[in-house]
């Protein structure tokens, strides 16, 4: 399964509660951290909330044979 990065990289101050719930549903609590997710629609859609304060990448797992 392919895993997504996400990088937290503006504050949430000043933004609503509801997207401040979502980044902490992603992990993500301090500027420039990151965490790893499965790729699944639940994080897609979190991201797609949150898209003005994090950066994201696709990384393609490597144990496809």
């Amino acid at each position: 399964m392919d895993i997504i990065k996400v990088v937290l990289k503006k504050s949430s101050i000043g933004f609503s509660y509801r997207q401040r719930a979502v980044l902490e549903s992603l992990g993500l609590h301090r500027l420039h951290q990151e965490v790893e997710h499965k790729d699944t629609a639940s994080i897609r859609g979190m991201i797609t909330k949150v898209r003005h304060l994090v950066d994201f990448e696709y990384i393609s797992s490597s144990n496809k044979e």
